[in-house]
């Protein structure tokens, strides 16, 4: 089955503010306008999206997601039904291979639509031709009259329904054609007019739409990702040269040999890496840089700790402190330490305060006692979403 979303974004949002500039699905959240994390929870299950609003502002938010998969806005009508029918419409229009089968219908101003959810109604949608999430109402309810209460409401089978709302396409479109004059509230309501049965599944109370002033507060925390702390540790050894620079965490050291290896050899950094990796689970520095690989040969190892670094990004984790442990008889690495923080700081894009450098000796005893080498060993803390892969 082909799966399309119409993603409804042309509401004015007064209940959320009289004041606000922007409507409630253009608010910043989490560093995005709402409706762009709404779009962004149904790409992967969906094989179109039809925007349905302000054709300039969605048409240049939409293109900051990068997918084909999204089509041109549509522009949205006075009243939400108004809207729908334009974005069914538009669906209408799409050559017919690519016309969807059934179609999600989704408020713009609901961001946090769980992933199962979304499966749930995709799949009842293959016995149906129409289902909503629904949760139902845990509160009595009173009917209000001029501030007194005029009755208590049965709440026993009443429930507050919720988007996306699936049907298929073609009765939908048969519908929205059909009916004039009927201001409904939801796409269910013209199926129930209709005399057509409506399925009800459980929805999801961090389902929020977006209507008060408090229900960002509520959305932010539903969406804010719990980050677990993570731990890897990396050790490196590589082996004194002549004619060749030291290089070690970032900086040059002034010394009559260099190290040994396939790039600059900077023991600290290559131990670093292996750390950020290590707590990633993503390998060592030779899974993404193999030292037969003759681009890296004498590279800079200041770009092995930047790619470590974007790795981390990409994962939504943070660096929490990193220890360092730099093993030689010489050269004497304490005058130096203060700027290999200062550069691993720098590279990382974190306060120096995070970054702990350490140098010792074996005591003459081994290879490093022997002076025939550097070793490295480096533990890196960090802190990365459980939910990552």
């Amino acid at each position: 089955m082909r799966i399309a979303v119409i993603l409804l974004a042309a509401g004015s949002g007064k209940r959320f503010s009289e004041n606000s500039e922007l409507p409630k699905q253009f608010i910043n959240l989490l560093g995005h306008p709402v409706i762009y994390h709404a779009a962004q929870a149904f790409l992967p299950h969906v094989d179109c999206i039809q925007p349905v609003g302000d054709t300039t502002i969605l048409n240049k938010l939409m293109s900051k997601l990068s997918s084909s998969k999204i089509l041109p806005t549509v522009c949205g009508g006075i009243e939400r039904q108004h809207s729908v029918y334009a974005g069914v419409e538009a669906l209408s229009k799409l050559p017919r291979l690519q016309q969807p089968d059934i179609v999600l219908i989704h408020d713009g101003a609901r961001p946090n639509v769980p992933p199962y959810l979304i499966q749930n109604i995709i799949k009842t949608l293959q016995n149906v031709s129409a289902v909503i999430p629904a949760v139902p109402v845990a509160e009595t309810l009173k009917r209000n009259r001029d501030g007194f209460i005029d009755c208590t409401i049965i709440r026993e089978n009443l429930f507050r329904a919720q988007t996306p709302q699936g049907f298929h396409f073609k009765p939908l479109l048969h519908i929205h054609r059909q009916v004039t004059g009927l201001n409904a509230t939801d796409d269910a309501s013209l199926f129930e007019q209709a005399g057509l049965p409506v399925k009800i599944i459980e929805g999801d109370e961090s389902n929020i739409k977006l209507t008060y002033p408090n229900d960002l507060k509520r959305l932010e925390c539903f969406m804010k990702k719990s980050l677990y702390p993570r731990m890897g540790s990396g050790f490196d050894v590589h082996a004194f040269v002549d004619n060749r620079p030291l290089y070690l965490c970032g900086i040059k050291i002034p010394y009559e040999r260099g190290l040994m290896g396939h790039s600059d050899a900077d023991v600290g950094l290559h131990a670093l890496c292996d750390a950020i990796y290590g707590a990633l689970a993503e390998g060592d520095i030779g899974t993404h840089f193999p030292p037969a690989d003759a681009q890296w040969k004498n590279a800079d190892s200041k770009q092995f700790l930047i790619h470590a670094r974007e790795r981390l990004k990409l994962r939504e984790g943070n660096i929490i402190n990193l220890d360092i442990t730099l093993i030689c008889e010489r050269p004497k690495l304490r005058p130096y330490v203060d700027g290999m923080r200062t550069k691993i700081a720098d590279l990382l894009k974190i306060n120096i305060g995070r970054v702990s450098i350490k140098a010792t000796t074996t005591e003459k005893l081994g290879f490093t006692g022997r002076e025939e080498g550097i070793a490295c060993h480096a533990i890196a803390s960090i802190l990365i979403p459980d939910n990552t892969n």
